[in-house]
């Protein structure tokens, strides 16, 4: 009888190119699409509105089916967990900034939740030597929220259906600020306890 350590097995190793990554790319690739359909409503034909929901919408998508693909698969990639957030706050954000500079959605309500988006992302890298801030799902329910909210204003709807937008817009804004104090305290709990 040996006393000899059990071998440890391999750590698995995951490929870059795999479902997860790819539908992350098509995201990043749809945003300058989405882009070009909204200038294209805007100063052509606002058919191309529906074009560019359908798009956001689409693209929006992939956020949601690429993180299932990659947990469920276990397809994590240090690439997917540094390009997937990103890719979602730059869709998010560029459809907001247009509905704004179109006149569509007041500048104070883009600007604050991009202050919370980005301030949050700043905040996970500032504690991240003492831990990991996990998504919420407060955090879940804001991106649904932002994704159903965006998805409205760029829908043609009628006139008569605009106070449906802003009542989920203000829901939206909310969610947004309620979980970026939460994310906050939760930071500032993380590195006092670290530091003890």
């Amino acid at each position: 009888m040996t006393n000899e350590p059990a071998p440890v097995p391999a750590p698995r190793v995951v490929s870059l190119y795999n479902a997860a990554n790819a539908l992350t790319v098509v995201r990043i690739v749809l945003i300058p699409v989405f882009v070009a359909l909204v200038i294209a409503s805007e100063m052509t034909d606002p058919d191309w509105r529906i074009a560019a929901c359908l798009a956001f919408c689409v693209a929006s998508a992939t956020d949601f089916v690429d993180g299932w693909i990659a947990r469920r698969w276990h397809l994590v990639t240090s690439f997917g967990k540094v390009a997937d957030p990103i890719a979602d706050k730059a869709l998010t954000g560029t459809a907001l900034v247009l509905l704004s500079a179109y006149d569509h959605l007041p500048w104070w309500v883009t600007i604050a939740i991009l202050v919370r988006e980005w301030g949050v992302t700043a905040l996970r890298f500032w504690v991240i030597r003492y831990g990991i801030i996990p998504a919420s799902r407060g955090g879940k329910l804001k991106t649904g929220l932002q994704i159903v909210a965006i998805a409205w204003y760029l829908w043609p709807v009628p006139e008569s259906a605009r106070l449906i937008g802003v009542c989920l817009m203000g829901a939206a804004l909310v969610v947004t600020v309620v979980t970026g104090v939460a994310y906050l305290v939760e930071a500032l709990r993380l590195r006092a306890g670290a530091r003890r």
